[in-house]
Order: structure tokens, then sequence, then C-alpha cells
């Protein structure tokens, strides 16, 4: 009988300890708030705002994990964020009934990019545990990493490649999704048919151009970039086998007198739809991808059915315009992918990619980090440290 109520007894307080080591991790030293950087409004750098009172992020889906982010990255996408770009669609993201009231997203916490620590993880997340070192492209719906923790689906995460840190991790996911989504879903090449294709990037050396160079490179492309001159040296080391810059005059005159190409990738936008295309090579397959689009401006300026309305109308009388000469014209778009990175991931550590991270800050230099990338010429990723343990400033 003794030896009954022993047992019982052990089982109760192994119950009681295993749900106050819940507690611990679900709400970090039994708390319901952690340090960020929010924003209350849309606006410009002013809106951005610290607090040590945000919200902690709680698992609310079984496929979920609880990241202690160690490293942000920002890009020209949360500086867009910040001021308002693509509010009516992320709205209708995150409430697809209209159920909240306007302006529920606030406090929003920004930031793309994450390489930290799992925390927690959900009941039916299968393929990752409790601090394994992890990395993401955040979904721009879901708050961000500039604060202490961030919540995602184990199918947005991967394993962070072992040969960077956790700063140099966070400066690729959200480049490395956006890259994949243009060339590989949508432009539909792979290391195994990349042998004999030319590719050309127009607007090569910021984020999204470097990254691609180097996948392209590494699966046996032929690159070409353009870009200023000054950056010349910078996408050569990378990888790029031509180089034209366009601050030397029209950049599709020296262009023109290349052999046409099988995709394009257009960061630039403009009116480079309007000769671009008569660079592919025509009734190949060849592909423009651009991943300037109207899409989130149409919807914010129009709303949600008739910017979508517009969007589709605008991007199916091109394509059709463009497949009578012989070339497909496609959109891209940003669209994170745990597959997608663990396939980066081996292309990481086995040397074919490496991080290009311009500026760091620290977690306290928030502000100064949104106006580097403001600045709009950087080669490379603003990263933020979030190291400390909310020891911040």
């Amino acid at each position: 009988m003794g030896s009954f109520r022993h047992r019982k007894l052990l089982q109760q307080l192994k119950k009681m300890t295993d749900t106050q080591q819940r507690t611990f991790r679900s709400s970090s030293r039994a708390m319901h708030v952690m340090p960020a950087w929010v924003i209350d409004k849309y606006g410009n750098n002013d809106v951005l705002r610290f607090t040590r009172n945000a919200s902690f992020p709680l698992i609310t889906y079984p496929n979920e994990v609880v990241i202690k982010v160690h490293a942000a990255g920002l890009n020209p996408l949360d500086v867009g964020m910040r001021g308002g770009y693509g509010a009516a669609s992320m709205s209708m993201k995150r409430d697809p009934l209209n159920l909240k009231q306007s302006g529920s997203e606030f406090p929003l916490i920004l930031g793309r990019e994450v390489s930290g620590v799992i925390m927690e993880c959900g009941l039916d997340v299968k393929y990752f545990r409790e601090r394994d070192e992890v990395w993401a492209a955040i979904p721009p719906w879901k708050q961000g990493s500039l604060a202490e923790f961030v919540v995602l689906s184990g199918n947005e995460i991967s394993h962070k490649p072992k040969s960077l840190s956790h700063t140099e991790a966070a400066a690729i996911p959200y480049v490395a999704a956006t890259a994949w989504s243009a060339l590989v879903n949508t432009g539909g090449l792979s290391k195994d048919n990349c042998g004999n294709k030319r590719v050309l990037i127009l607007g090569g050396s910021g984020g999204v151009g470097t990254f691609s160079i180097q996948m392209l490179k590494a699966w046996g492309a032929h690159v070409t970039v353009t870009c200023s001159q000054n950056a010349e040296r910078f996408v050569r080391e990378l990888g790029a086998d031509h180089v034209v810059d366009y601050t030397a005059g029209p950049v599709q005159e020296p262009l023109r007198v290349m052999e046409k190409f099988d995709l394009i990738l257009d960061n630039v936008g403009g009116d480079t739809e309007r000769w671009a295309l008569s660079l592919l090579k025509p009734w190949c397959g060849a592909k423009f991808v651009t991943l300037v689009t109207p899409f989130l401006q149409n919807t914010d300026q129009m709303g949600l059915a008739d910017g979508m309305m517009k969007t589709f109308v605008t991007v199916a009388s091109k394509a059709l315009k463009h497949l009578t000469s012989g070339v497909h014209y496609r959109w891209g778009f940003f669209a994170p992918s745990g597959p997608a990175l663990d396939e980066v991931r081996s292309m990481v550590d086995a040397g074919q990619i490496r991080p290009v991270v311009e500026k760091t800050f620290s977690f306290s230099q928030v502000p100064q980090a949104f106006a580097k990338v403001e600045e709009g010429h950087a080669r490379g990723k603003t990263v933020v440290q979030i190291i400390g343990g909310g020891e911040y400033s």
C-alpha cells in the first residue's frame, strides 16, 4: 500500500513539474510579454517604437514552433510594410472573414527573416526538436522577427546551415525564398536543367540578385548581370559571367548584340518590359519573370476585389500579348518555404552560396537599420542582432 502511495505521489509531482516546465517554455520566465520593436500606425521611421510589453507569441496550431530570435534580416519589403504597402491584402489574409475591426493588426512587428533556436514545438511537429537551430523567411501577414520570440509553422522553417553564424544566416532566407519562387517555381529552372541555360539578371547587385547569381552558377548556368560600375567587381566575385553597366548608357544596347537568353529575372521594373522581352529566345519556352508587380499596390488603392480584378486583367493581357511572340511573361512573388531553404542550406554548407551582409546593427539600433535599408543602394543585407535574453537598452 505504501509503495502504491509512493508511486502515486511521484506521478503527481512529475505532472506538476511538466506543467511548470511547459508554462516556462511558452511564456518565457512565466511572462506574457517580451521586448520588441512595433508600429502602431503606418508611416515613416518615426512610427517605430520599442516596447518591453509586446504580447508573447503563443502556439495556436499543433504544427507551430516558438523560436527565440538571435538575428533578424531587414529588406525593402519591411520598409514598404512600415509605410502601409500591402496592408489591404495582408488584412484579408490575417482576417479572411473580416471579423475584426480596422487596425487590428497593430501593434505590428516587422522583420521577414529570422535565425534562432526552437524553444517549444507543437504536438504535430515531426522534424524539429527544442534547441534546434533554425532559419526562416516569415510570411508578411505574420508577426515578424524584430522581437525576442516569433511563432512559425513547421513547414516554414528549416535547420540553419551549420557553417553560418546566426547573423550570417539571417541575411539569406527572404532573398532565397524570393529567388527560389521566381527562378524555380515560376521560371522552371533547377539544378538538373541549368547546364545549358543563359540567364539575364536585371539589377543583379541587390539581395535577390546576389543570391540568384550564386545559385544559378552552382547549377551551371551562364549568368549575365546588369548593375552599376562600382558593383561590377562585386558581382563578378559572386560568379557573374558577363556584366553590363547600366550607368554607361541605355543598357538595352549592349544586351541586344548578345546571344539571346532562356530566362530574364527582372528586379528593376519601370520601362524594362518594353524592351527586355525581345532579348529572349523565341519559341523555345523562354521566360521573362518580373518581381516588380502592381498586385499589392492595386489592392491598396482600389480595394481587394477591384484590385485583384485589375491585376488579373493586366497579367493575362501581357502574357497573351507576349505569347504571340513566342516568349512567356510571368510575375514572381516572395513565397516562404521551409523545403526550399533545406535545398539552400545544402548549397551553403557545400560552399556554393555565401551570405552577403553589408551592415549589422544591435537590437537598440533598429531605426538606424531601417534608415540603411531605405537608402536603397546597399550591396548585400542589413541584419539586426537580437541576442541577450531580453536585456536591451
